[in-house]
């Protein structure tokens, strides 16, 4: 049975599991991060690959593997550039070290764009060319196809939409250094700041992070300044997704991430939305394909299977 690896590396988890071509998950393990390290990261990446080879073991006969990491990746040339914004230290040859210890292809890619990967080959894109794939989680980034092709920029910051500026009343300065920043309002570290800003603590969990779910009931309560939160990012999401539209032209919307799903917060972006912006979208705002706990695994192993069709098709040519 053919099939691929998937490793999902996140702020506070990693979750490495085996695919089959059609994107099931046969076997998963999940791990602890938390690293602010990138040295510290990459041992621990392949220290828990190894764990994974002794204790789960594969079930098929890996073709590739890929792995959705946080942070800068040049894709190209399978580099993992920086775990933030800030380039501190000299790439790290990622996908190099994982094809030494797997002895297949492997790719890497930023973690937004793998999950953009999952949706072009294996959900909500195989039917369209041109989309955007919003993520709606701990941060606010986007991945743009248009033409079947995914764009990455010249420095691989393409997406990070997050730093969109769409309050310039705003006097918050953001970690790039401008203020009115879109993350800062409708993401979990928007969400948290705004809950510490009012002295709404009892709203954070026991990570120190806003609890969503919480947030919407007591603002469906008629609670006045959970209210005001939620409003501000409804209109900051529906601000981000005219002004992607606007840009890219596409025909499909397609939201993931934990703060997304439920689709408590999308009824009230939908109400903010001006048709004629939107009437190109003749697919929708639709929900991604993958909940987000399994998305950024189905995410890493979708751009194994997509190392393997270019290969394929490089074969084929020559």
């Amino acid at each position: 049975m053919e099939t691929y690896l998937g490793l999902d590396f996140g702020g506070t988890k990693m979750l490495i599991g085996e695919l089959d071509k059609d994107g099931r998950i046969l076997s998963s393990k999940r791990y602890v991060t938390g690293f602010d390290d990138q040295e510290k990261a990459t041992k621990a990446i392949l220290g828990n690959l190894e764990d994974y080879k002794k204790t789960i073991g594969f079930q098929g006969e890996i073709k590739a593997a890929g792995l959705g990491i946080v942070g800068i990746v040049d894709n190209k040339k399978g580099e993992w550039v920086a775990m933030s914004h800030e380039i501190t230290a000299p790439p790290v040859p990622m996908a190099a070290l994982m094809e030494a210890n797997l002895h297949v292809p492997c790719a890497v890619d930023n973690d937004v764009r793998s999950a953009t990967t999952a949706e072009l080959m294996l959900g909500q894109g195989k039917s369209t060319l041109d989309f955007i794939y919003l993520n709606v989680g701990t941060g606010l980034a986007a991945g743009v196809v248009t033409g079947g092709h995914i764009i990455r920029g010249a420095n691989h910051n393409a997406g990070e939409i997050g730093h969109m500026v769409v309050d310039l009343q705003s006097q918050r300065t953001c970690v790039c250094g401008r203020k009115g920043c879109a993350e800062n309002v409708v993401s979990g570290i928007g969400f948290t700041s705004q809950l510490k800003h009012y002295g709404l603590t009892e709203l954070l969990n026991e990570q120190d992070r806003a609890d969503v779910v919480r947030l919407f009931e007591r603002a469906d309560a008629g609670d006045a300044i959970c209210s005001k939160i939620t409003d501000y990012a409804a209109d900051t999401l529906a601000c981000v997704i005219m002004n992607l539209v606007r840009y890219s032209d596409p025909d499909t919307v397609i939201l993931g991430g934990g703060v997304i799903g439920d689709g408590w917060l999308l009824e009230k972006v939908k109400m903010r939305l001006e048709p004629d912006t939107m009437r190109g979208v003749t697919n929708g705002i639709v929900f991604s394909s993958f909940s987000p706990a399994n998305a950024g695994l189905i995410g890493a192993a979708s751009l194994g299977m997509q190392l393997t069709d270019r290969r394929n098709q490089y074969e084929r040519c020559v």
